[in-house]
């Protein structure tokens, strides 16, 4: 399942670079940003941000209304609140992929939604936040997704030293984290209190360098898929 996983995800993004060329005077000059929610108080505030800072705004209250308006050669960048009626932040993604138009697309989640958020980025995703959303993280990923451009890539071979220094309890602290499971439900997991498990957690985004929950879960992605790669050669190689 994780080298199907794979495959997809680097589909998207070897489709998602060819798109950003073929559009990229329109990315420069005059990008839309799409933002579907269907909280129109959340389009609006959104909006009224991004206006601001000189974006050009198309809002949805639907996935569905957005993939009747879209158009292949549009160019820009998605914004989508993950849960949605009728049609999800994942459905929209692989409607997306289906109608091939490959713009980088950042999905928001509520407190507590981080597995929706990790299969989101899967399946091709370039970053989630958290509602209430921070505006200058806001701006600073879509800034990021409109250049096709990543933090600094440590590399998995840095990536596992780092969690090679984490603690038996880090480590477990983490991959609650990684399942969505608040503090609390962690902490009666392990058996400790829940400041032991925010200390723990501090802890875990220092000695990852992770200047984010998004930026954690990357890097636990990246592990996983040359882990789905090795598998998949390791695989082809005895046969």
């Amino acid at each position: 399942m994780r080298v199907s996983l794979y495959v997809h995800n680097e589909k998207f993004h070897i489709l998602g670079t060819w798109f950003a060329a073929t559009c990229s005077v329109g990315m420069i000059y005059n990008p839309t940003i799409h933002i579907v929610d269907d909280d129109r108080a959340v389009l609006d505030s959104m909006a009224l941000l991004l206006k601001t800072e000189g974006f050009k705004v198309r809002t949805y209250e639907s996935a569905g209304t957005f993939l009747e308006t879209i158009r292949q050669n549009d160019c820009g960048c998605v914004v989508t609140d993950v849960r949605m009626p009728e049609i999800s932040g994942l459905d929209l993604l692989a409607a997306l992929k289906k109608q091939r138009v490959f713009m980088p697309v950042i999905v928001m989640t509520a407190h507590g939604d981080i597995p929706l958020a990790v299969a989101a980025m899967r399946q091709g995703a370039v970053d989630f936040f958290e509602k209430p959303f921070d505006g200058d993280f806001l701006l600073a990923a879509i800034r990021s997704a409109l250049r096709r451009e990543n933090p600094p890539d440590a590399g998995t071979g840095v990536i596992r030293e780092r969690l090679a220094t984490l603690s038996k309890r880090e480590q477990e602290v983490l991959a609650g984290l990684l399942k969505g499971q608040p503090n609390k439900l962690i902490a009666h997991e392990l058996g400790i209190s829940a400041r032991t498990v925010e200390v723990h957690r501090a802890n875990v985004m220092t000695k990852m360098r992770a200047g984010s929950l998004s930026e954690l879960v990357k890097m636990a992605l990246a592990v996983q898929r040359d882990d789905s790669r090795a598998s998949n050669h390791n695989i082809i190689t005895s046969l």
